[in-house]
């Protein structure tokens, strides 16, 4: 089994890099040039994903190093433009690799398709009729989609929800039928969608109501993954503070993302800073991810932390992480984005739970770095050092200028434009 650790992998020159990761994941010479050509869309193959094409948006793609999950290695390629995430996640990945890395589990996937019945002139009793004629509605569903359920998977379970039957409530009574469905190592949502219209003529009938909607939920409450790290408090000491008083901190800090939302969606979209960046780049629905993790977040009627941050009988901190996790490594553009065909390859994971578990795990890890940050050093002295390139780019540096101009910035302890202008006029001077 091969390592995720990659010592000072940073300091690498691009021909550096690519050569390991090439190594690493056993990469052609086209997957290479690929990876090196600016995300290897091509305008054709772009124009006939979306309507009105008129270019391609790139984004950067990073690696996530030093990753343990369940005595595994992963290297975790990840999409985004903010500086500092990706090198947060690799060094917590690198501590917690020293406690004997991070765990992961899934759930069932199943995956929620909705129908929503109006004008039902007895509830109780249609409800009595779904539940009478359950496998019946299941074998239909299944029959709009056969190779499905030939693979291990297809509909599974009938669900009956009343809506405002309260006295005072704003809304007609509705009637909503869940069907859920295991999609396999597919995200599904066409899958769902396919099969919860095809049953909603028999759902009409069996409730004497008008079926409006028709389609697949986000809230996949019951395709959840968690991840679960425990870290000795002695790793967490600073030259400033014990690692007691850091422990204590990061919890103080989680509790206060848990009781406010102010503080709370703050904390969250540190969070998803890690989760939507592997979701972008294995190439799947980040909105729908991100939209059913702040749900799950709130589906206690208070909205609140997503992480949980306690200690133990032994005094280890210890941290968990759980999400819906509506994801696939197959269908949609996963296997028409080339970047997305590869940074399969690079993982080399092998099932839609697999990826879950990357991706909770890099969300747990950018959560503890962040705390981190914040209740020791603050959050602008890491991320500034590294915002200072792209400053001294926007400034208008170019190659080794590049570090040097944001080295001088750090060092004059004046992180912003106009002193990154000054510096490249001084130097080209």
């Amino acid at each position: 089994m091969k390592s995720s650790r990659f010592p000072q992998f940073y300091m690498k020159t691009m021909d550096e890099r690519l050569a390991l990761i090439a190594n690493y994941a056993n990469l052609s010479k086209e997957e290479i040039t690929a990876l090196a050509s600016q995300g290897a869309l091509t305008l054709e193959q772009a124009d006939k994903m979306v309507e009105n094409a008129i270019g391609i948006y790139s984004l950067p793609l990073g690696l996530g190093l030093n990753f343990l999950i369940n005595g595994r290695d992963y290297v975790i390629p990840m999409a985004i433009e903010e500086p500092s995430v990706i090198a947060a996640v690799s060094s917590v990945a690198k501590l917690v690799r020293a406690t004997g890395g991070f765990h992961a589990k899934a759930s069932n996937r199943r995956m929620v398709g909705q129908i929503q019945v109006v004008n039902v002139p007895n509830l109780e009793q249609a409800a009595a009729n779904i539940s009478k004629h359950q496998s019946e509605l299941v074998k239909l569903a299944n029959e709009a989609h056969p190779s499905l359920q030939k693979r291990g998977g297809g509909a599974k379970d009938i669900v009956i929800r009343f809506l405002n039957q309260e006295p005072n409530a704003l809304f007609p009574p509705m009637l909503i039928v869940h069907l859920l469905v295991d999609t396999q190592e597919a995200m599904g949502a066409n899958m769902v969608n396919t099969m919860v219209e095809a049953i909603a003529p028999t759902v009409a009938q069996l409730t004497h109501g008008d079926v409006h909607l028709r389609i697949l939920s986000n809230f996949v409450d019951e395709c959840v993954a968690t991840a679960h790290c425990v870290i000795p408090p002695e790793l967490l000491a600073t030259d400033e503070y014990t690692g007691v008083e850091v422990r204590d901190r990061l919890i103080s800090a989680y509790q206060f993302a848990a009781s406010d939302i102010y503080r709370a969606v703050t904390h969250n979209k540190g969070v998803m800073n890690g989760v939507d960046a592997v979701v972008i780049a294995s190439g799947n629905d980040w909105r729908a991810v991100a939209a059913a993790a702040h749900a799950f977040a709130s589906r206690t009627g208070h909205y609140g932390s997503m992480t949980a941050w306690t200690v133990d009988d032994d005094g280890n901190l210890c941290g968990e992480l759980t999400l819906p996790m509506p994801v696939g490594i197959v269908g949609g553009s996963i296997k028409v984005h080339p970047i997305a065909k590869l940074t399969q390859k690079i993982t080399g994971i092998h099932s839609a739970r697999e990826l879950s578990h990357l991706i909770v795990t890099v969300g747990l890890a950018q959560n503890f770095a962040a705390i981190k940050a914040l209740v020791t050093d603050g959050i602008q002295k890491g991320h500034m050092a590294l915002h200072a390139r792209s400053l001294a780019m926007v400034a208008g540096a170019k190659g080794s200028l590049i570090d040097i101009i944001a080295g001088q910035l750090v060092v004059s302890g004046e992180i912003n434009s106009q002193k990154a202008e000054e510096l490249l006029r001084e130097y080209i001077m």
